[in-house]
C-alpha cells in the first residue's frame, strides 16, 4: 500500500476510503505501515480510514505522555471535523484511544483495542543497556510476534535507530513510564463505549489474561481471539483480523 502522507497544521496523516470515520492509533515502535492490511480492507467497505503520526518523538518531555497524546487526537478530530468516530489502537496507541474515549467519550462511537497497554505491559524489560547490540534487539523485536519472521529486517533497524537515537530512547522510557503510571482499573467500569478487545493468544507484551481484565472491567466490550499469534494480530493474522473487526461493526450496526 502506497498512499500520500497528508500534512495540515500540525498533523501529518494518512486518509484512505469515505463513510464512517476509523481513526487508527499506532503504537510506541509501530509505524503506519502496520496497518495496511486494515486500512486497504476498511477503506473499501464504507469507512473513512484516517492514520494521524502522533507525535511521539516531537513533543516536548513534559508533555510526552500519555495523556498529551490523547489530547492531540482530540485536536486532529476537531481539526478534521470529525464526529462519531470508531476508534482503534494497537499497543500504546490502544492505551490513547482508551483514555481519549474516557475523556471525550461523546465524540466516539466506538472503540477497538489489540494488545492494549492501559492495565499491564511487559514492554522492552531490561534491555535498553544493550541497545548497542543488534542481535539484542533483533530478537527482542521477534518477541513481539509469535512467528519472529514477521520480524522483518526494516523492523528491527527502525526499532534499533530509535534505542541508539539518544532523544528517542529518552522520550521512549518517558512514555513507558507514563503509561504504568497512568493505569485505567479504575476508570473502566464508568466508561460504556461499545469496545471490541482483538487479542493475540500467544502476546508475550499484554499477556491474554490482560486481554480478559479489560473485558471483564469494561462494562459493554466483546473479547476475540487470534491464534498462534502475538502482540501485533492486525500484522500477523491480519485476514483473521479484519474478518472479526467487520463481524462486530456488522453486528453492532456500526
Amino acid at each position: 500500500m502506497v498512499h500520500d502522507i497528508k500534512k495540515e497544521g500540525k498533523f501529518s496523516y494518512l486518509e484512505v476510503g469515505e463513510g464512517t470515520p476509523m481513526i487508527i492509533l499506532h503504537g510506541l515502535m509501530g509505524g503506519l505501515s502496520n496497518f495496511n492490511g486494515v486500512t486497504e480492507y476498511f477503506s473499501k467497505r464504507g469507512y473513512k480510514v484516517l492514520i494521524p503520526e502522533l507525535p511521539i518523538y516531537s513533543m516536548s518531555l513534559i508533555k510526552t505522555n500519555v495523556k498529551s497524546f490523547a489530547k492531540y487526537l482530540e485536536q486532529f478530530i476537531e481539526f478534521k471535523q470529525l464526529d462519531e468516530v470508531i476508534l482503534l489502537g494497537n499497543s500504546l496507541g490502544g492505551h490513547i484511544g482508551l483514555l481519549h474515549t474516557k475523556l471525550y467519550p461523546q465524540k466516539v462511537k466506538a472503540l477497538v483495542i489489540t494488545g492494549s497497554s492501559g492495565l499491564y505491559e511487559n514492554a522492552m524489560g531490561d534491555g535498553y543497556p544493550k541497545r548497542g547490540d543488534y542481535e539484542f534487539i533483533k530478537k527482542k523485536s521477534e518477541d513481539v510476534f509469535y512467528d519472529p519472521k514477521v520480524a522483518t529486517k526494516e523492523i528491527v533497524d527502525e526499532v534499533f535507530e530509535t534505542v541508539n537515537d539518544r532523544n528517542k530512547l529518552i522520550k521512549t522510557l518517558a512514555i513507558a513510564k507514563s503509561a504504568i503510571r497512568h493505569n485505567m482499573a479504575k476508570d473502566l467500569p464508568h466508561m460504556h463505549t461499545p469496545t471490541c478487545i482483538i487479542w493475540g493468544k500467544q502476546d508475550n507484551v499484554t499477556p491474554p489474561n490482560v486481554a480478559v481484565e479489560f473485558h471483564e472491567l469494561l462494562p459493554d466490550s466483546d473479547l476475540y481471539w487470534i491464534d498462534e499469534c502475538g502482540h501485533a494480530p492486525m500484522m500477523e493474522h491480519p485476514n483473521d483480523f479484519n474478518d472479526i473487526l467487520e463481524h462486530w461493526l456488522q453486528k453492532r450496526n456500526f
